[in-house]
């Protein structure tokens, strides 16, 4: 097992978690959650034996064969076959002792030799790394080619697979989705489930993590808590624990309130001192309870667009390519405001490239290419990420996009990005993966587009951001294109799917559930695709109910959103007001300001509790939509 007996672990100055005393057993399969920051991957390096403790103490078995991730991948002129056979330290050993053997012609090594080898399944390793591959969306034959010769996403699929290739007794992955397409994603959640050893997980794709772990681990408030179960019934567990916990709070504060005054009141009177000074000690006493934790500060809205003409964009017979190769043809589908679409299919099949034309990025080969005088297109997709200026900070790019922007008022906006602070106007070349995502996110919200193109949104984006996302794409009135690996976004998000295959665009009947058991079918039976499993009758209404219920609560969304901005103006309208009441050089001179500020203060009061009565009357009514 591995055994955290009173760990406490710091990053330079900064404390990550202190007095950890947990135990995760053999066989465990662990999510670790927390926000960024809070100490996951400073938690996998002590697992790992790069960090060390700094008081208490961690152990883990001495025999265990560890396994994790390369974050780095040398461009070598080795076959990526070769590479991800380097994963299992002992095959190529003997498989080097074996050459040794054979050279020197010593037979009884060889025989041990070959023994050993028989007894790892070693005859088989070159098909287990082959099969890695394949299932991690490798076409067969490219297992051949060079490691330099592939892209650096395709490069991190070589480093997981190989580490998926150790017949490892301990496995660490740290967000292993995030370069990966659904089909590969599906393929490593089953390959996960199957795995013998002890995994620790870290990774914000939910539906993922629920499919894969026995157990979550959170690290919160200097805290390492475990529970078993899912992500989901930890998340439930959480939110009960937190409202307790503020209630208790409250309580506690009132307490304190009551004899503080009692002291205050008091402690000056000889016939009442010892009394005060008994509720003194009680408030010493006290074991003080924390207020639950602020919520995300990600929270933003996409602009409503300045038009929305229908159709938004059409593709009539429509082909496209890259050189000799044609990937798409006689494609033909239109977009309209409130489309929400999904795109499925295996890895290279077509759905960026799908994505690129209707983007106008890819010129169509042949048939007609059609957008509305109007359009305007919000363009997401990771390579966007190496195209932001390092020196530029995010201010200086978003004002590259509207050279009539005060820096307030982009600073103001990009605070519901995440960028709070003085972060916002520093460089963003050292930014994380994360961070660069959400700033290009940032900059398609604030350009009002009308149709999204989302390739791969959610790529190194947190909890927090993700379910940000998904909150502003369901208030979003014009139309969405995505294709994305992180099927909550896409359940909550998308009503149609369209399956993208063999040339063809065309709708696809099913549900993820369907399409994951088809995906698991074909790699079980390499490569032979059976048919499509049509959706039971159920299925299809579900996904229109879905459809309907997001067109419902649309507008209920967007009062809620009106009341909050109203009820933020008035708050800040109140807090300038009573500063300034409070002002002793108001009363310094005779006027009528004081008067005029008062009334002015008794308006804004009471225009305050009118709107929050519309507010919570707009809460309950988008709640109820919710629920019907």
């Amino acid at each position: 097992m591995l055994r955290f007996d009173s760990v406490t672990l710091r990053r330079g100055s900064k404390l990550l978690f202190s007095n950890a005393s947990v135990q995760l057993h053999a066989g465990w399969r662990v999510g670790v959650t927390g926000r960024n920051g809070a100490g996951k991957s400073s938690l996998f390096a002590l697992v790992a034996g790069e960090l060390q403790a700094d008081a208490g103490e961690f152990a883990r078995p001495r025999d265990w064969v560890l396994a994790h991730v390369r974050q780095e991948t040398p461009a070598l002129a080795r076959s990526g076959l070769d590479y991800v056979l380097d994963g299992d330290p002992e095959y190529r050993a003997i498989e080097a002792a074996l050459a040794r053997a054979e050279s020197d012609h010593d037979a009884i090594a060889q025989a041990q030799l070959h023994e050993r080898l028989h007894a790892i399944d070693g005859y088989a390793a070159p098909a287990r790394a082959a099969a890695l591959m394949h299932g991690l969306g490798f076409k067969p034959g490219e297992e051949l080619r060079s490691v330099a010769e592939f892209s650096g996403g395709w490069r991190m699929r070589l480093n997981l697979a190989q580490a998926l290739m150790c017949r490892s007794d301990l496995l660490l992955l740290d967000e292993p989705t995030n370069h990966l397409d659904l089909d590969a994603v599906f393929w490593l959640e089953d390959w996960l489930r199957r795995y013998a050893g002890t995994l620790l997980l870290i990774s914000h794709d939910r539906e993922f993590i629920d499919n894969v772990v026995s157990h979550v681990l959170e690290i919160a408030d200097e805290k390492v808590e475990l529970f078993a179960g899912t992500l989901s019934g930890f998340e439930r567990k959480r939110a009960e624990r937190l409202v307790q916990q503020q209630l208790q709070y409250e309580r506690q504060q009132r307490e304190r309130a009551h004899l503080q005054s009692f002291v205050d009141r008091f402690k000056a009177k000889a016939s009442k001192a010892r009394q005060a000074q008994s509720r003194v000690k009680a408030l010493e006493r006290m074991v003080e309870i924390a207020p639950i934790r602020a919520a995300s500060s990600i929270r933003f809205e996409f602009r409503e667009p300045e038009a929305l003409p229908y159709p938004l964009a059409r593709l009539d017979q429509a082909s496209a390519g890259y050189g000799e190769r044609l990937v798409l043809e006689n494609v033909k589908f239109g977009l309209v405001p409130g489309d929400r679409i999904a795109l499925l299919g295996a890895n290279g099949a077509g759905k960026s490239t799908l994505i690129k034309l209707l983007s106008g990025a890819l010129e169509n080969r042949s048939g007609e290419r059609f957008e509305a005088k109007g359009l305007r297109i919000g363009y997401f997709a990771q390579h966007q990420l190496e195209t932001l200026d390092p020196q530029a900070s995010a201010v200086e790019h978003l004002k590259r996009l509207d050279d009539k922007l005060g820096e307030q008022a982009a600073r103001d906006f990009l605070g519901g990005f995440g960028f709070l602070g003085d972060r916002a106007l520093e460089p963003v070349g050292p930014f994380s993966g994360g961070e660069k995502a959400r700033l290009c996110l940032a900059l398609v919200v604030w350009q009002r587009p009308n149709l999204l193109l989302l390739d791969e949104p959610t790529n190194h984006l947190d909890l927090d951001m993700r379910e940000g996302l998904t909150e502003a794409l369901n208030g979003f009135t014009g139309a969405v294109v995505l294709v994305a690996h992180d099927r909550a976004l896409i359940r909550t998000c998308c009503d149609t799917l369209l399956l993208v295959g063999a040339g063809r665009v065309q709708p696809y009947e099913g549900d993820l559930e369907d399409y994951a058991r088809i995906v698991l079918r074909q790699a079980a039976e390499a490569g032979e695709v059976p048919a499509a499993a049509a959706p039971t009758a159920s299925r299809k209404d579900e996904r229109r109910e879905r459809a309907d219920q997001r067109a419902r609560q649309a507008p209920l969304r967007k009062e809620v959103q009106k009341l909050e901005k109203r009820m933020a103006e008035l708050a800040a309208r109140k807090q300038t007001l009573e500063t300034a009441l409070q002002d002793p050089a108001l009363y310094e001179t005779p006027s009528q300001r004081p008067a005029e500020l008062t009334r002015q203060l008794g308006e804004t009061n009471a225009e305050l509790a009118q709107v929050e009565e519309a507010w919570l009357v707009a809460q309950e009514n988008l709640e109820q939509a919710a629920v019907d």
